[in-house]
C-alpha cells in the first residue's frame, strides 16, 4: 500500500515563483529517490480557525501564504529507503546543499509527517 509524507509550510507571498522553481528542482531529486508523485499546493481557501488552523500551525505572517504538499511513495519500505538515500545524498551532493540552493521559506516552521493511508476511494 502507498505511503504519504505530508507537509504544511508558510511561504512569503512575494516568493511564489521562486518557491515553484525551488519545488520543481527539489521534487525531481525526491522522485529520483523513489517517489511516485509530489504535489505542491498554494493556499486558495484557507480560513482562520477559532482554535487552530493551517496558518497558526506554521506561524504564518500576514505576508505569507500556506503551502500544503505531499509525497506519494509506492510503500513505506520505498519511502524509508528514499529518505535514507536523500540523507546520504545531502552529505555529498551539492544539489541538496541549502547554502547553494536555499529554500524560499523558513523551514523551521514547516510541519511534516509520514502517514499510512487507511481509506482510499
Amino acid at each position: 500500500m502507498a505511503y504519504i509524507d505530508g507537509f504544511v509550510l508558510a511561504v512569503p507571498a512575494a516568493n511564489r515563483q521562486e518557491f515553484i522553481e525551488h519545488a520543481e528542482f527539489v521534487d525531481q531529486l525526491i522522485k529520483d529517490c523513489g517517489a511516485d508523485r509530489i504535489v505542491e499546493c498554494w493556499a486558495d481557501d484557507v480560513p482562520d480557525g477559532e482554535v487552530t488552523d493551517f496558518r497558526r500551525a506554521v506561524k504564518a505572517n500576514d505576508d505569507e501564504i500556506v503551502v500544503f504538499a505531499w509525497i506519494e511513495w509506492p510503500d513505506k519500505e520505498t519511502r524509508d529507503a528514499g529518505m535514507k538515500k536523500m540523507q546520504e545524498h545531502a552529505a555529498g551532493d551539492e544539489r541538496w546543499d541549502p547554502e547553494k540552493y536555499p529554500p524560499p521559506f523558513d523551514g523551521k516552521r514547516m510541519v511534516w509527517g509520514g502517514f499510512t493511508p487507511v481509506v482510499e476511494i
